[in-house]
């Protein structure tokens, strides 16, 4: 889920940006004008005489789940547990009216009156949220921990996968505390992601973890980097480009804690400016803690014991 908002991502807030407006409107709506906005609804009447209290009542859980949505729309990609949230009682109001009109409540005609403003906003948002999930765009933390390993250890090696078996079977909530620390580590909005992955690297080379340095070529690979690029940053940066061996070797000097890294980023910073040299030395220090942690664990293995290489 590494790097700037792409037009599916932006979709995908809008859509969520656009329920959470629909949903304060209406709450405000409600409180404010209870009456007209039972008169205002053509369907409405038919359930029965006006209830101010409850009208305002429903305008609270509007405003609740509109909060909620806009809160989430300002970074879908990280909150979009909030969106469900957000989206729940929607939804559950839109069950209420299929509950009805299969029981006779209300007729079939009101119930199609009722399904644009009704059923339509909370499944939006679900689309809106399966529409990052399906591309992987989303943080990690919330996602049920079977479909988390499933997925994160697909193309892992063996110690990769065991590390992470590990942190989701300690106790004290470990594994959901290190799926919120997995983003930062991955942050990427304005470094060229050939810089970016170029650092990343860097510094994982320097900790001598094979089987990490092939889970950092699954995520260049991910972020579509030509494989000879990811080669030859596995085979030791030489033949990268002038910029991308300028990242690889600030995310190496991070990584040993050389004083290489002050001049180093200061190149950086006056060809890519203040920000890149943030993301790049982001991610070089917190990719770290995966080798780091591993070695705790005894479960890395040298890089000169496998072949890296996609």
């Amino acid at each position: 889920m590494s790097g700037p908002y792409d037009r599916l991502d932006r979709l995908a807030q809008i859509i969520v940006a656009l329920v959470a407006i629909f949903a304060l409107a209406n709450g405000i709506f409600m409180l404010v004008a209870p009456v007209d906005w039972y008169y205002a609804v053509p369907t409405v009447p038919a359930t029965g005489p006006a209830n101010t209290h409850f009208i305002a009542d429903i305008g609270i859980a509007y405003l609740s789940s509109g909060a909620m949505l806009l809160y989430a729309a300002g970074n879908i990609k990280m909150r979009w547990m909030a969106a469900l949230a957000g989206t729940l009682w929607l939804l559950l109001h839109g069950f209420l009216h299929i509950y009805e009109v299969l029981t006779g409540i209300c007729s079939p005609d009101r119930f199609w009156q009722d399904v644009p403003g009704v059923l339509g906003p909370p499944l939006l948002v679900l689309a809106a949220i399966f529409l990052l999930m399906a591309r992987q765009r989303i943080a990690p933390a919330g996602i049920p921990r079977a479909a988390f390993l499933r997925a994160a250890t697909a193309k892992m090696e063996e110690s990769e996968q065991q590390y992470l078996r590990e942190i989701a079977a300690a106790p004290g909530g470990a594994f959901e505390k290190f799926a919120h620390f997995m983003p930062a580590s991955m942050h990427r909005h304005s470094a060229p992601v050939n810089l970016f992955h170029a650092a990343r690297f860097g510094a994982t080379l320097a900790e001598d973890c094979g089987p990490c340095a092939m889970t950092a070529a699954q995520w260049a690979l991910a972020d579509k980097l030509p494989r000879d690029t990811i080669n030859a940053a596995l085979a030791g940066g030489a033949h990268l480009g002038d910029d991308e061996n300028l990242a690889f070797r600030f995310g190496e000097a991070i990584a040993t804690q050389s004083a290489e890294a002050f001049e180093l980023g200061d190149k950086i910073e006056a060809r890519y400016g203040r920000t890149v040299r943030l993301e790049l030395a982001m991610t070089s220090a917190l990719v770290r803690s995966y080798p780091a942690m591993k070695r705790g664990l005894g479960l890395t293995r040298a890089c000169s014991a496998m072949k890296l290489a996609v």
